[in-house]
């Protein structure tokens, strides 16, 4: 078996699933920096790391869905890690770009 042979053919996906973190992200961060206080019936100043948690899990069930629906299950694993791995990369991201916000 060959490195990345796994994941051949499955990076569209993969990429779809990171695409789906960032827009989720971008949602949270642009809220929380316009002012947004409640966040999911939260309003203490964390609540915006709620929104975030809600964003990741959208992105590990697209993950999920994403990979069940192409019907390959060689590399099942590999390629929803990498889809959950890259969105979990994503979140943190947000999270540091959003610390100004939910604790200043």
């Amino acid at each position: 078996m060959r490195a990345g042979s796994e994941t051949r053919g499955g990076w569209p996906r993969i990429v779809l699933v990171w695409a789906i973190a960032a827009v989720g992200a971008v949602l949270v961060v642009s809220g929380a920096y316009s002012g947004t206080g409640v966040w999911f019936g939260d309003a203490s100043s964390l609540g915006v790391y709620g929104a975030l948690c809600v964003a990741f899990a959208a992105s590990v069930l697209a993950a999920l869905i994403v990979e069940l629906a192409s019907r390959r299950p060689g590399g099942f694993v590999t390629r929803t890690s990498t889809s959950i791995a890259g969105a979990a990369v994503v979140m943190l991201i947000a999270a540091i770009a959003v610390a100004p916000a939910a604790f200043g």
